[in-house]
């Protein structure tokens, strides 16, 4: 396939028919698919930036019922958000989302703005995940691309070429984009991309932007989440007391909090460690 867009129109109907007939068929019940409102969106978004569908269709319905709309989630104390994020990782996600939600509600009167370059504006939305938003939320067409939907055009238009580049996915996510209705053919598309890794491997692997997730066991990440839910648990701690009950390098911990604490996850009043 070459860089330039060349399909015929008769060749985007093909390829529109076949996601759309797969997902007739097979559609996924998610929850963030139901009762459609953007706070819903928004949220399920965010969670789904990097954990993995099973976990996130869990902790969704709990968060949701926790923190029902941006004002609610606003007015939570971190602690909370952080608690009942807990098992899902990146715990800056939960930290972005209540700054978001006080954003929104103070700036933007509890509503979520229907522009990308607004979106992009919010702390943790980069340029794919303010379009995906916009898509799903509000089923504007605008054009992004995730791991599903990468997976997708790999597998459909680049099955024999390696080091494939975004930009050029990106012009066939473009020129086959169902405008009418954006919110559905991304569902459709990412349903397809999920069949396409279950049933031949994953595509992602000829993208020249594949990079393999670094091991979780022993990372900085586990000790970063680890001492978030020791907080969680005991409120307050000394940075000895965190050391001594994880049993890891001392300077490894020192070097971890500075990290956490300058990210305002948490902070150092007196000697004690807390929840921001």
């Amino acid at each position: 396939m070459p860089t330039t867009t060349t399909l015929t129109q008769r060749q985007i109907k093909q390829f529109q028919n076949k996601i759309y007939s797969y997902y007739k068929n097979n559609k996924r019940d998610f929850p963030w698919r139901k009762s459609i409102n953007p706070y819903r969106v928004f949220i399920s978004e965010v969670m789904l930036q990097q954990t993995q569908v099973s976990r996130v269709e869990k902790k969704f319905k709990e968060f949701i019922n926790i923190f029902p709309h941006f004002k609610s989630l606003a007015k939570a104390p971190l602690k909370d958000v952080l608690t009942t994020w807990r098992g899902m990782g990146y715990n800056r996600r939960a930290k972005y989302l209540k700054t978001t939600a006080e954003i929104i509600t103070q700036k933007y009167n509890g509503r979520l703005p229907q522009k990308p370059d607004i979106l992009r504006t919010l702390p943790g939305i980069g340029p794919n995940t303010a379009n995906s938003i916009c898509a799903f939320a509000f089923n504007i067409p605008v054009v992004f691309i995730e791991t599903n939907i990468r997976s997708v055009f790999i597998h459909e238009f680049f099955s024999t070429q390696k080091d494939v580049l975004d930009k050029d996915i990106l012009a066939l996510v473009a020129e086959t984009l169902d405008k009418q209705n954006p919110r559905e053919w991304y569902s459709a598309l990412m349903d397809y991309g999920t069949m396409i890794k279950e049933t031949y491997g994953n595509p992602n692997k000829k993208s020249k932007h594949y990079t393999k997730q670094s091991k979780f066991k022993g990372s900085d990440r586990e000790i970063r989440g680890k001492i978030i839910k020791l907080l969680t648990k005991y409120n307050t701690l000394t940075k000895n007391q965190i050391i001594k009950k994880l049993g890891e390098d001392p300077d490894r911990i020192t070097h971890i909090l500075h990290l956490l604490i300058h990210e305002k996850l948490v902070d150092c009043k007196d000697k004690k460690i807390i929840i921001y």
